[in-house]
């Protein structure tokens, strides 16, 4: 969806014509979504986020000021969801990013190699099982904000309009969760010895 059709969605939404709004929805439906089920690790969970997701934005969308991105905007409503539902599960005993198939059998979650490939984070000597239990172990605020750096591709600055963070702020973040991450997995011996050095300890900072 292009800028200008977007904005004729949103004045249309705006104007009080509801069906505009399903344009939006079927733009972004499947990104948020995807976004939900990598922070959350449930399908059903993601679903329910989604769709409470997109009933928020369409009953704040006066809000909208367009100072940023229409997408940004619903990606600070899906991190505050989920953070929510996060925050809920507390008292479980433990998280794991998988999924349910249509058997009820437990599926793991694929995270493709390329989202970690601006830290060369994913070599292929890393199994997606050893990433898989590390994203899960991280803290919940940790895991929200690595996902939209590596999943989504957000920069600091939109990451800081999402989470209302300064960049310094998202930078020193982003750095500490990837470090935590690697530190993980190096302990489970699936770090590379060039990451290893970078991050336990001693390495670059931002």
């Amino acid at each position: 969806m292009t800028p200008e059709h977007e904005k004729h969605c949103i004045d249309r939404v705006l104007r009080g014509d509801a069906n505009a709004f399903e344009h939006l929805v079927h733009a972004y439906e499947k990104t948020l979504y995807n976004l939900a089920l990598r922070a959350l690790g449930n399908q059903q969970d993601a679903e329910d986020v989604t769709q409470e997701a997109f009933l928020k934005a369409y009953r704040s969308l006066s809000s909208f000021r367009g100072e940023s991105k229409f997408s940004v905007w619903l990606y600070r409503i899906v991190s505050n969801l989920c953070l929510d539902q996060l925050r809920a599960r507390q008292r479980r005993p433990s998280q794991s990013l998988t999924v349910e198939n249509e058997e009820g059998e437990t599926d793991e979650l694929e995270i493709p190699d390329e989202h970690f490939a601006p830290e060369k984070l994913l070599d292929r000597k890393l199994t997606r099982e050893s990433v898989q239990r590390g994203l899960a172990a991280l803290p919940d605020e940790a895991r929200q904000i690595l996902l939209l750096r590596e999943l989504q591709g957000l920069s600091y600055e939109e990451i800081g309009r999402v989470l209302k963070l300064e960049p310094g702020t998202v930078k020193s973040r982003i750095f500490r969760a990837r470090k935590r991450l690697c530190a993980y997995l190096m302990q489970d011996g699936n770090l590379p010895d060039s990451l290893a050095s970078k991050y336990s300890g001693g390495g670059d900072t931002p």
